[in-house]
């Protein structure tokens, strides 16, 4: 949602509702070498909208401390991924948009203003525009209470780092997956189910949806939450899913089955055991998609 300055920073840095994950890019940019992970005690992050998040501030500080700590070596610099509760992310179309960048926004508020849960004026909001589609432009927008974001972003800042890139958790792990066709990437985490469809690298579909269940959902539950964004999906642009990669789940042999059959579409892990180095062995790698995408893309 930020970008303070143009080079990338080589680390990423997760807050999540049950745990923090950091890790480093190698420097051939093409997988990640180092991925550390620290629980959390319940209660500690609670992903809101609008209410404060951090509720055990210091337990996460000394947290991200330790955790950026052991995968940053010199760099100060840092990709934060935010919860997915913690911001809406929507899809826009337009006919057309200023080219002026301040005079876009300003027209992305307005649209955004009716759907959400507090006051536009005090969000902060960022926009990516792709392809022209037929009839106009489709925008990504990314929106947040500003006091929210900026209590993610003090901690970094307290912890000694500084959060250059900000981006929500489904997001980045969108930078994983690659969409030669029409492709199904769902994302569980402690307290969301996020589900996006792309076809082509174009993002087409975004939900995020409360899960009480946790990462301890199955198949048949987490098969049950992405039907209706399927059957939407392919009501409104009569394509079927070619494919479907699921990230956050541990047991991917109990829930491959029951979405195979809403689709007849191969599942796969969203993170291949090729994109980790061979020293990451205490962090499943079934949880490293948003640092790993947040890295990748």
């Amino acid at each position: 949602m930020a970008k303070a300055n143009s080079a990338k920073p080589k680390v990423a840095c997760e807050i999540a509702a049950d745990r923090i994950i950091a890790g480093r890019i190698a420097d051939t940019g093409s997988m990640m070498d180092t991925c550390v992970s620290h629980e959390l005690s319940p209660g500690s992050v609670v992903p809101d909208l609008v209410e404060p998040n951090l509720r055990e501030r210091n337990s996460v500080f000394q947290a991200l401390r330790n955790t950026l700590g052991s995968v940053s070596g010199r760099s100060r610099d840092v990709i934060a991924v935010l919860p997915d509760a913690a911001v809406r992310v929507v899809l826009l179309d337009f006919e057309t948009l200023p080219t002026n960048r301040v005079e876009a926004e300003a027209v992305v508020r307005f649209r955004l203003k009716k759907s959400l849960p507090f006051d536009i004026d005090k969000a902060k909001v960022s926009y990516q525009s792709q392809t022209s589609t037929t009839s106009g432009l489709r925008v990504i927008a990314a929106v947040a209470l500003a006091s929210v974001v900026d209590d993610y972003e003090s901690v970094f800042r307290e912890a000694g780092y500084t959060p250059g890139v900000v981006l929500p958790s489904m997001l980045a792990a969108l930078g994983v997956a690659q969409s030669s066709g029409p492709t199904l990437i769902v994302k569980v985490d402690a307290r969301t189910t996020s589900i996006a469809i792309m076809d082509k690298q174009q993002l087409l579909l975004f939900r995020t949806l409360e899960n009480a269940r946790g990462v301890t959902i199955t198949g048949e539950q987490l098969a049950e939450e992405v039907y209706p964004s399927v059957v939407f999906f392919q009501d409104t642009y009569h394509m079927n899913i070619d494919r479907i990669f699921v990230a956050g789940v541990s047991d991917l042999g109990s829930a491959a089955p029951a979405l195979r059959a809403q689709t007849g579409a191969e599942v796969e892990e969203l993170v291949g055991s090729s994109q980790l180095g061979g020293n990451i062995v205490s962090v499943p790698k079934w949880r490293t998609a948003g640092v790993l995408g947040a890295l990748l893309s």
